[in-house]
């Protein structure tokens, strides 16, 4: 049973949130509530669709708000007669005013995917993957009104491999994250933990995502393509033209190579067996999973026998 003054409200909306709060409901804390973003439309039919962590929430049980802003009186008069002792919040998707923050006994925490105060902000995860990181985590902070601001109160470290790509890092960090969470509460219930101010003269902001950064520019160095490519799987995924029509890469390498004759960025110099090969500002990048337009996704390969790519041709 869940010891007294150990009553959390969750705030939370996708997949990332989803996997941290399934393994906060295991307890021993309560969570008597979950805060989370409206139904939204989605898909071909833009039908309204419940987000992961409501679903999630629902088949267990656990009363669901989903107020449209947290700066409302009525939603913070809601959350206050909850009378929680600690709110946790994961990728919820609103800045929550101090009127909020100030409501929980124990104040609120956030889990946020980045070795703060590197990457604050919406994107963490693939911002880290494009500026050729090394190494990412997971940091647990204290909450205040600024921007992932706070004191950092847990840190957990994970490297990015050179085939990550931000689907595999998000699920990655957010096993790291739910474990970073127990690490947290453990030591939060008894005053073990040690507050630790951020340094803001060294953060970076993870600015959302947008689709036009995810077009492929040939003049770039193929590493930073490649890092590209990664960064922006699953979404938005980086994309070029190809005979006109959009050419979505979702998988590529960058490799060494040196025109034998001046070759113009874009170009394709190499059919190989595994993909073709497209020059770039410095090195190559071969194409190793690609899907055309009205296509679904196919190997390079599957690319080069369908369409009869000839050397040459030039993408974008």
């Amino acid at each position: 049973m869940a010891s007294e003054g150990r009553r959390i409200v969750f705030a939370g909306t996708p997949d990332f949130a989803k996997i941290i709060l399934q393994a906060l409901l295991q307890g021993p804390e309560q969570v008597i509530g979950v805060l989370t973003q409206p139904d939204r439309p989605a898909g071909r039919g833009r039908s309204l669709q419940q987000s992961p962590v409501k679903q999630l929430a629902e088949a267990a049980g656990v009363p669901v708000w989903q107020p449209q802003t947290l700066k409302d009186p009525a939603a913070q008069e809601a959350l206050r007669a909850l009378a929680p002792d600690l709110l946790v919040v994961v990728a919820y998707g609103q800045i929550l005013p101090q009127a909020v923050l100030d409501i929980p006994r124990r104040g609120a925490i956030n889990v946020h995917a980045s070795l703060l105060p590197a990457w604050r902000g919406a994107a963490p995860i693939a911002r880290a993957i494009a500026a050729g990181d090394t190494e990412t985590g997971v940091s647990i902070m204290q909450m205040e009104a600024g921007l992932d601001s706070g004191p950092v109160l847990w840190t957990s470290r994970t490297p990015i491999y050179p085939d990550d790509n931000a689907a595999t890092l998000h699920d990655r960090l957010a096993i790291l994250g739910a474990e970073a969470l127990r690490q947290t509460l453990d030591r939060l219930w008894t005053g073990a933990l040690r507050p630790v101010a951020q340094d803001h003269e060294r953060a970076t902001y993870a600015r959302k995502l947008r689709k036009e950064e995810a077009a492929v520019d040939w003049r770039r160095p193929a590493a930073e393509l490649d890092r590209l490519v990664r960064a922006f799987n699953p979404a938005p995924v980086a994309h070029t033209l190809f005979r006109g029509k959009g050419l979505r890469i979702w998988e590529a390498r960058a490799e060494d190579w040196t025109a034998p004759a001046p070759a113009p960025s874009g170009v394709v110099v190499d059919l190989g067996t595994d993909g073709l090969g497209v020059a770039c500002g410095s090195g190559m990048l071969r194409l190793l999973r690609v899907q055309p337009a009205g296509k679904a996704a196919m190997s390079a390969g599957d690319f080069l026998r369908g369409y009869r790519v000839l050397l040459g041709e030039r993408l974008g």
